[in-house]
């Protein structure tokens, strides 16, 4: 069973992942080099906690662009889902680190994934019907893909904080859940293109 704290670990997962996400990278997700280079920043918990929120506030406004574009249902329930979990993570993480007395601090992880979620937004505002519903699924299975590889190789050895790990290690199960939820349907719009 997942801690109600979990929603903090998707969180932190998240935003490591989005820090690698850049428009011009190719569509195979790069999550290695991005959860090596987080795990030899010397990320504090205080970093760890910004890297959380800014990941989840990039996943969330990519699920409000999906609700405000996409007429394909199947991709709109996708987001609202995506779009609750990540917002209840924020609330945990907010709890957790209002226990433990720990702000978040931001650093480069945290400042390049709201930069990248804010051009990935401007890339899809540009495309309408199967174009954005394509590029928004997509962008989910490299995003979880990311995060995944961050949590493991950066963000679960970076936090020092015994609750902040133990949360970081009970959330991946929800981050590997949303990718396999993202895998499929991408793999379904692929073939089933309207």
């Amino acid at each position: 069973m997942i801690p109600r704290s979990a929603p903090i670990l998707i969180a932190v997962a998240l935003l490591g992942a989005c820090s690698v996400l850049r428009p011009s990278a190719p569509a195979t997700p790069k999550a290695a080099p991005a959860a090596t280079a987080a795990a030899g920043s010397g990320l504090s918990d205080a970093n760890v906690a910004a890297i959380v929120v800014a990941a989840n506030n990039a996943d969330i406004l990519y699920a409000d662009q999906a609700l405000a574009k996409s007429r394909d249902a199947e991709i709109r329930q996708f987001a609202n889902m995506t779009k609750k979990d990540h917002e209840s993570v924020n609330a945990a993480a907010v709890a957790l680190l209002t226990r433990l007395k720990v702000t978040p601090v931001d650093n480069e992880i945290s400042f390049d994934l709201r930069d990248d979620a804010d051009t990935k937004r401007q890339i899809f505002r540009e495309l309408e019907g199967f174009a954005f519903d394509s590029a928004y699924i997509h962008n989910e299975v490299t995003y979880h893909t990311t995060l995944l590889a961050a949590i493991d190789g950066a963000l679960i050895p970076s936090a020092k904080n015994a609750e902040l790990k133990e949360l970081l290690i009970a959330v991946r199960p929800a981050v590997a859940a949303h990718l396999d939820h993202a895998k499929a349907l991408a793999a379904k719009k692929k073939s089933v293109r309207r």
